[in-house]
């Protein structure tokens, strides 16, 4: 059977695609937080409170790993960046997990390990 046409190529497709759906929302909402936070955006307006409140979970596990910078109302806030980064990686991860579930036919797995030796 050839591996562009298994059955399980759609479904790991979708999973993939999902992930980097996924990231890209997260990325763009964090990416969102760290630019109000460096041009001191005002956190009782509307939208600066709901992206400070969505992003704040995601933010959490990385607020001690930094000091803030802070000058004249603007944060320079590093663990947005090092959440981003983090966060990125997790998925590139998920994403080889799911590549690993692939149909890959014996010349094919022959060559990608003579690949690896070299």
């Amino acid at each position: 059977m050839d591996s562009s046409t298994s059955s399980s190529t759609k479904p790991l497709y979708r999973g993939t695609q999902i992930v980097w759906y996924l990231l890209s929302l997260l990325e763009v909402l964090l990416a969102f937080r760290f630019v109000l936070k460096l041009l001191g955006a005002n956190p009782e307006a509307g939208f600066t409170s709901f992206v400070y409140g969505a992003t704040y979970i995601f933010t959490a596990p990385f607020l001690t790993v930094f000091r803030m910078t802070k000058v004249a109302g603007s944060v320079f806030e590093w663990t947005t960046l090092l959440a981003m980064l983090v966060y990125w990686v997790v998925a590139l991860g998920i994403i080889r997990i799911f590549l690993i579930g692939k149909t890959v036919s014996t010349p094919e797995a022959a060559e990608k390990l003579n690949a690896q030796d070299r």
